[in-house]
């Protein structure tokens, strides 16, 4: 059977995993300012994906037109944002998995 420390190890990871973009984590450890500032985060990261998209690529008989390609340069801001809250992600995770395997036996 599964001690308290460790169903509270398990229960944050499946959070974590499932629901990092919501903040659900954090909600789930009592953290509701960052948990609002995780949804605004992560919804201005994707959001902006989708507005800095890159221009000049058109279709000419069916096949994508490279010649005119020019990437939008504001494109590396949310990309570094979105690769640090990735790192976060994963070292919340590892402290967690780490957390279950330090648990009192």
């Amino acid at each position: 059977m599964l001690r308290k420390q460790e169903k509270n190890a398990i229960t944050r990871g499946v959070l974590l995993s499932v629901g990092w973009g919501l903040g659900l984590d954090r909600f789930y450890e009592g953290d509701k300012k960052g948990g609002i500032l995780s949804i605004i985060g992560w919804s201005i990261i994707f959001i902006s994906f989708f507005s800095l998209q890159c221009s000049g690529v058109e279709y000419v008989d069916g096949v994508k037109d490279y010649a005119n390609y020019s990437p939008n340069p504001y494109i590396i801001i949310p990309l570094i944002a979105g690769v640090y809250g990735g790192y976060l992600i994963i070292r919340k995770a590892l402290k967690l998995a780490k957390q279950f395997e330090n648990s009192e036996e």
